[in-house]
This record gives C-alpha cells, structure tokens and sequence, in this order.
C-alpha cells in the first residue's frame, strides 16, 4: 500500500538535517515559546500537498521547539488534519474492513499500554457497545520507532487506531456522543488501571479530525509516522504545532495538538481556572446530556498542562453546541472596554460584558489555533504578545503561523498578508468556502441573543460612595486597635500615610535582606509567609501604565449561572468597578438587592490555640449553611464593638482560604461572592493575596481609619500649609490611599503576565514559605509549599501572641517598630547592616587578613536569614594542595558581571562594572538589549 520509495527518499533528508541540528550548539540556540500554526484550502479541496506543506512548516520551525538531555527526544511535534478516508478506506481493506459510505463514522486515534493491549480493547469496546455504536475495526499505525530519541522511545506507547460507527446518528450528533464516549472510557480506566492509567490516551476520537503527535522533534514526526508521507493521505487543512514545554515534563499525551486547540504560551491564572471549573461543575446542565451530564466531569485535571485544560474547557463548550470561534471569545476574551472599533459594534461588548459575569478568562499571553473540523482559525489573547502573521494567496490557500516564512509562497501568488492584533481572530469555514475577518466573526456570534437586555435586567452597578469624613475612634483606640492587628510603626508611616499623602505606593530599596518570617524572630502576620510569583522567561510582563487599555480591575459579586444554558438567563450580580471598597459602598451591597450576610471571623481565645482550627471548620460550616439558605453574598467581618482580649480575629487571609476552598469541595462556591471587611489588610500585598484566594472585594477599614486619623494630625496640616506635603482634604485622603492600592495591584498583575483582577481572583499565584502541609491542605489547596513550617496550632499562637500585644501592661505613646524595612539598633537583623558594611569595605580596601576574618566571621555568624543558613556542608574528601588550585589570573579571566538594563543599574555603575572586569581580564555584559559582551 505504502509508496516505499518516497518514504525512505523523505526518511534520508530528514535523517541528515536531524543529524546536523542535534549538536549541543543547536541546543544552546533553542529558542522560547511553541511553533504554530495552519494552512488550509479555502475551497474545502483535499490533498497531500496540504499535509506536506504542513509537515515542512514543522520542520522550519524546530528551533522554536526544545529537546531533552538526549538531544533527540523533541518536547513535542504533531498535526491534526481532517480524516484520511482514501487512506483508511484503502488500508483496511488488506483486513477485510469496510468502511461504509455515507454513514456517521468515528476515527480514534489511540495512546496504549503495550502489555495491556487486550484490557484496553476490552473497556473499550465494552463502552462503545453500551452506547449501541457498532465496531468496524482497529487499525495498527505505521511507526518507525527507530527514528526516535532515547528517552521517547523508551516512553512510546503503542498508537492503533479505532474506526466505529452508528446507524441512527448525524456526524454531528455523533462527534457530541464520542465525547461522552471518551469521558466515559477514561473514567473505566482509571478504575480498572490504576497501575498503567496513565500510560491510556485518546489522542483523538471524532467524526471530522485525527491527531498525529508524539514526544519528538518536527522533522521525526513524518518519518516516525508513515502515513503522513503516503500520497493518500489528504487533508483540505492541518494545525502543526511544534512544543516547548515550560510548566510540565515533557510526555507523548502532552504533545500537540490537543484536541481542538494548538497553543503557543502559557495560562498564567491556571489554578484558579482550575478551582473555578471545578466549583462550576455542580451547576453544569445541558439539554443535550440531559441526565448524564455528571458522567462528563471532571472537566480538567490538575496534572496536566494549561493547554490541555484549556483544551479540556473548549471542547465542553464545544460539545454542549457552542460554535468553536464562540467557545474562544467566552474563553480568552478581547479587551472591550474603551474599545474605540466596538463604538458602532455595541452587539459585542454586550457579549464580552455578559459572559465577564459566567466565566473568568483564561488569562496570558496565547496565540490559539483551533478546529473542530468544521471551522479552523486563529485567535490572540488580548495583549497580543504572541506572534501570528497571516497569508491569503490567489490559489485560495490560507496560511496563519507563529512565524512567516515557514510555508514557501511565490510574491506574485500573494492575494493579501497581515498579522492578528490583541485579542483578534480569523476563520475559514470549511464548507462555506469562506475567510472571516474578526468583525465579521464576533458580530455573528454577538448577534445571536439580545445581551444588552439580559445585562440590563440583571447587573446592577455599584455606585461611588463618599469616604467617611471624620475619624470612627480615638487615637488611643486606634494605636490598640492597629497593635492588636500587626500593625507597625512602618506600616503606617511608610506605607499607609505616604500612599494617603501622594497616591502611589511607597518605593524601597532592591531586596528584601531581613530574615524569612519563618526563620525570624520577631512575630509576623500570615501574608509575610507568601511571596509573589512572577512572569517566566517565555512569558513577558505587561505595563501597566502603557498597556492600561487590556488591564481591569473590574469584579462582578453575586451568583453564578450556569454557563452551558445556549439561551442563557444571567442571576442578578453587582458589578465593581474596583475591588477596594470603603464603608459607605460595603453598606450599599449590604442593602442590595442580593441576599447578603455578615459572618464574624473572631475566635475565642480561651478554648486554646489548639482548638483553632475547629472554630475555623466552624466558620467554615456557617458559610455553607448561609449559602444554602438563599446567601448570594458573605461578608466575612473582624469588625466588633469593642476590642477584647478573650476575641482574636483569624487572619483574613486564612479565613478566606478555608471557606473558599470549602465551598469548593461542597460544590456551593459558585452560589455565592465572598467579601472581606477586615482591619488586618493595608499594604497591596495583603489584597494581593485576599483576591488571590477568593475575595471579591475588600473593605479595609482601619486602613482607612488610619489615613483620616493622619489627614487630622496637626503635624499633617502644618507639613500642607507650608508645601511639604500635597495638600487635600480628607476624603481626598482616602481617595489617594484607594488610587495607590489599585495602582499597586495593577503591578503585581502586570508582572504575572495577567491582565484582568478577575482572572487573578482565585488564581493562587504565591509560593509559601514557612507554612506547614496541614495549613496549605486545609486553606491554600495547590499552593507550592516546599520547606513546610507553622501547624494549625502554631499559626493559631502566632496569631493570638500578635493581638495579646495590644493588651500589653507597657505603654507606649507609638506603635512597635521592629525596623522589618529601615535598619535600627535592636530591631530585625538586617543582613546589610551598618556593621556589616564597615566590615566589607575594610576588607576590599586592605590586606589587613583580620578584616577579612572580620568580615568573614560576621557573615558566618549572623543569624540564619535564607534558607542556604540552615545548611550545614560536610565533605570527607581530603583537601587539595594550593599548587594545584588554578593561578589568579585564570580564575578571573572567568569573571563575569550579568546583563543589567539601565534601568536597573545607574550608568556609572554600569562604567564601573565594565572597568573592573576590563582590569582582571573578564567579561562585562553591556546590558540588556546593548549586543554582545565586551572583553
């Protein structure tokens, strides 16, 4: 069947550029980010040149791609075409196969277990039988596992293929049916195999599309797979994708494309799209699953890659009879609003607003290329900062990529050319013969339901209200009040009062040098054991000040439909235009029209610190019971009459993990928003980590309290009146502390990548450092935690010895200041203290050796601080003699100073840093984006 001759003429070419590219200078050459893209014949015409086109697209782009130690075994390389028939048609019948024409046929491309073949076959065919779908056949694919690197082949599954059919199903009917199918045969899997589960993937298992991937570089994928290079094998379209894998380990499952979607990029709210499709599932309903819906969750799975979880919501949608440009415009949104093209084109900012309420995006750079068979494009997120470069001949040949160039195109063959901008799309409908721009597109799918009505019928929006404008209590109250909260000294004059004073945050030196809150010794409220995750290499941060048009604080509060309704009815929400809320708008939405109610997060001190987490469960279970009956709004409040020793509010932070991830598992979290009115939040870290961990909305009152109480300080009105400080009134005051808080949370999203808070809310995007795995399960589901640290108990102390502070026998006319940000004498350590400076520079200047000892003894003496303090190095290996160590002059000739930017380094540090490096012989970088390094 197979023309022999083609495939060893394409196996030898490819076999010496592959030769030729697996040299360790390849590999230092690699590039970031995935290879992507399609071609496809307008005119629905199939062909094997399409499928060679694409198979050389591949190839060209192997350097965007990456390889593991083996130097062989790609990331990962695939393409998805439409269904060869004459290939299969012909194939089969060397088995005596028919494939009967013109009836609903589905093609499986199937990952297995090579010594579990016969288990396999059986769950499946079991399954398919259930169904009442007729078996035709199961087909071996041609493989050539020779070509492929070490480490793959080791991993290589066995790859056969699966041809059914039904009698009384449309294509259509039956590609929704082999979706359950799929769902239904992975779950008998992962009951009957536990041991090989893993090892079972279906690649693919439709109607209109079959998948060809593997763990391997681009130009392996047509020798490993025989049928790519056979001339029957046509197709009028084909996604290749070549894979750079930055958040998984490389395996052949994980190879794309996935299903539907190719991806080039990363999803950097993964984890809280995760929790929120989880605690979306118990509203999941569907006229076409009617009862069977629960056999199709869970919906994703944490153990895979952001693309097959995105992947895993599109085909949802898809399957529940969304149209594939719909699921992608629901799924990673265009940036809407203040959109000057959507002036005239109101249809599909309705849309994008209506569904900002049902679902959160998948936010991040990402350039998706999708099919379903039917239709194939092309989207961008909504920054953009993906490449994807289009070209449209006069032979009717469409062609999007993540680079141009990859597809040979004569100049005089080129009908039109372009790129996609942020947040658009392209589409060619493959039966229609016809390419849609992103207008044409969008206002298709806009244009189905009337959106405005329903937003209109069912968002109110919360309205601006006056910050109070006198103080709630007394300075002295308000010193025991902060105290009993953590408040200190820095606190409130570094950061509070200078963003109420010029609303900006307050700017630092570089790094942070004191210790780690679980190595010091001082007592440190529960945001100080979280630290910020920021941007990889291959994902580049957005300004937010630049850039402000795609980035959004908005939230909206309330319950949550369910997003599979195709005529969709939308619960009555709130909609916020900040996530900051001061006392009068808390009040607003308390007097709403949703159900709302206070829940006090005080715990008694006297049932012991041991009993904490029990009084936490408990708050937990108040939260479930207020929701059950009828609840759409928890406030979760610290706020009380009068302070009390025996009352000790749980952290806000650890309140809002516990009831969220509570409400998850109860499958009640979509029922309701959660929102924080708390004392102990005022720096943008602190929101950064309530919205972070499900908080709607925070009401951070103290902190408020706290900039009147400045703006009434005599001290203040002098500092005004004589132009030291900006003048403002008191509502002014606040005004400013709220602009500098959003300003600050814009910054922390920019730096993640991320452009929308409601993308962010949830999104856990911290490490831990200095919590224990009891709290992380109990509250912080997800969460990286690698060192462990504070139990329940411990944490329950902690928190109790901070607010016993305000009670304390000492008085003192200031708040503590434990020196966390400015060195002082008897405050927290600093490792670049004034003495430790003394001792460097006296060190460097001289050959005094007691200097060094000083400055040695100083540094080997402090107190632990990183986490390397706690290691101790042992060796019983024999120290070498001085003669053999390498002279000076060798060891500096390896000096090098990194790439610094200028804005990050002063141009006479940088002069500096060259002159030192040009006098000892190494290498001085010249800065980030200024060439090559300098000798």
């Amino acid at each position: 069947m197979f023309n022999q001759k083609i495939i060893e003429q394409a196996s030898r070419k490819l076999t010496n550029s592959l030769k030729s590219s697996c040299s360790l200078v390849s590999i230092e050459e690699e590039r970031d980010a995935c290879g992507v893209g399609f071609i496809a014949d307008v005119n629905n015409i199939a062909s094997h040149k399409i499928v060679i086109q694409a198979l050389e697209a591949l190839t060209c782009m192997e350097h965007r791609g990456a390889c593991s130690a083996d130097r062989d075994s790609g990331d990962g390389a695939g393409i998805t075409t439409a269904i060869p028939w004459t290939l299969f048609h012909n194939s089969l019948e060397d088995k005596n196969i028919v494939l009967p024409k013109n009836e609903s046929i589905g093609v499986g491309m199937l990952f297995l277990p090579a010594n579990k073949l016969e288990e396999c076959k059986i769950i499946i065919e079991t399954v398919l039988g259930e169904e009442k779908l007729d078996i035709l056949g199961w087909r071996l694919v041609p493989t050539v596992p020779e070509v492929l690197g070490k480490q793959a082949y080791l991993n290589k599954p066995h790859v056969e293929q699966l041809f059914c059919k039904s009698s009384t199903l449309s294509k259509d009917e039956l590609e929704q049916q082999l979706f359950l199918i799929r769902k239904k045969i992975e779950k008998y899997v992962s009951v009957n195999g536990k041991e090989w589960a893993h090892e079972f993937y279906v690649c693919s298992l439709s109607c209109y599309t079959v998948i060809y991937k593997g763990m391997m570089r681009s130009a392996v994928l047509g020798q490993f797979y025989q049928d790519l290079y056979h001339t029957e094998y046509a197709s009028s379209f084909a996604i290749y994708h070549r894979r750079f894998s930055t958040n998984t380990m490389p395996k052949w499952p994980l190879a794309q494309p996935m299903r539907f979607i190719s991806h080039n990029g990363e999803i950097n709210t993964l984890i809280g799209n995760l929790n929120w499709m989880q605690s979306r599932e118990p509203l999941l309903q569907s006229d076409i699953w009617k009862d069977r819906i629960n056999e199709l969750k869970p919906i994703t799975n944490k153990d895979n890659s952001d693309s097959a979880n995105l992947d895993a919501a599109v085909e949802l949608l898809i399957a529940s009879g969304r149209s594939a440009e719909e699921s992608l415009m629901i799924l990673i949104p265009e940036a809407f609003q203040n959109q000057p093209e959507f002036v005239n084109n109101t249809e599909i900012s309705d849309f994008y607003e209506y569904y900002s309420g049902l679902q959160e995006p998948w936010d991040g750079p990402a350039l998706i290329v999708f099919t379903n068979g039917k239709v194939i494009g092309a989207t961008l997120d909504r920054n953009g900062l993906r490449p994807a470069r289009y070209v449209i001949t006069k032979d009717n040949l469409i062609i999007v990529s993540s680079e141009s160039g990859v597809v040979k195109v004569e100049p005089n063959n080129v009908k039109s050319k372009g790129r996609l901008g942020p947040g658009q799309m392209i589409s060619v409908d493959i039966f229609s013969h016809k390419i849609l721009n992103n207008k044409e597109i969008k206002t298709a799918v806009a244009n189905k339901i009337p959106y405005r009505r329903l937003i209109t019928e069912s968002r109110q929006i919360l309205k601006n209200h006056a910050f109070l404008s006198s103080h709630q209590v007394e300075t002295k109250e308000l010193m025991q009040l902060q105290t009993a909260f953590g408040y200190t000294n820095e606190d409130v004059e570094l950061v509070i009062e200078h963003m109420a004073s010029q609303g900006k945050e307050p700017t630092f030196c570089m790094g942070d040098d004191i210790p780690l809150a679980i190595l010091s010794e001082k007592s440190h409220i529960i945001y100080d054991y979280f630290k910020q995750r920021f941007a990889q290499v291959t994902n580049p941060a957005i300004d937010p000040l630049r850039e402000s048009l795609v980035m959004s604080l908005a939230m909206q509060i309330g319950h949550r439909s369910n997003l599979l309704d195709i005529q969709p009815s939308l619960a009555k929400h709130i909609k916020l235009d900040s996530p900051i809320i001061n006392e009068g708008e808390l009040t607003a939405i308390l007097e709403s029209q949703l159900s709302c109610i206070r829940i006090n997060t005080l715990f008694h001190v006297n049932k012991g610190p041991d009993d904490f987490q029990k009084q936490i469960e408990q708050l937990c279970i108040s939260a479930s019971q207020a929701i059950r009956n009828g609840n759409n709004i928890l406030v979760l409040s610290d706020k009380s009459d009068k302070l009390n020793p025996e009352k000790v509010s749980i952290p806000p932070l650890l309140a809002v993990g516990a009831v969220h991830h509570h409400l998850i598992l109860k499958g009640l979290r979509q029922d309701v928003s959660i929102l924080v009115e708390t004392a102990q939040c005022w720096s943008t870290h602190h929101f950064a980590c309530l919205i972070g961990y499900g908080a709607s909305a925070v009401c951070p009152y103290l902190a408020f309290e706290t900039a009147r109480h400045w703006w009434s300080n005599p001290k203040t009105k002098m500092l005004m009146s004589k132009g030291r400080l900006p003048a403002c009134n008191i509502q002014e005051a606040q005004a400013n502390y709220k602009k500098a808080v959003e300003a600050g949370l814009l910054k922390i999203l920019s730096k993640m990548g991320i452009s929308l808070l409601s993308s962010y809310h949830g999104a856990q995007i911290f490490e831990i450092l200095g919590l224990g795995s009891e709290v992380v399960k109990f509250a912080f589901r997800g969460t990286a935690s690698q060192i462990g640290g504070l139990s329940m108990s411990e944490l329950g102390r902690e928190t109790v010895n901070i607010h016993s502070k305000a009670f304390s026998e000492v008085k003192t006319k200031k708040l503590a200041n434990y020196g966390f940000v400015q060195y002082r004498p008897g405050g927290e350590y600093h490792i670049n203290n004034p003495e430790m400076s003394k001792a460097l520079h006296q060190a460097v200047r001289g050959y005094n050796p007691e200097h060094y000892n000083n400055y040695q003894s100083l540094l080997q003496n402090r107190p632990p601080t990183a986490l390397r303090d706690l290691l101790k190095l042992q060796s019983t290996r024999t120290p070498i003699s001085v003669s053999e160590v390498e002279s000076l002059e060798d060891i500096l000739y390896k000096f090098c100073t990194g790439g610094m930017s200028l804005g990050a380094l002063s141009r006479e540090t940088h002069e500096t840093l060259a002159i030192a490096m040009n006098r000892i012989g190494g290498k001085s970088n010249s800065g980030e984006g200024g060439g090559s390094c300098s000798l």
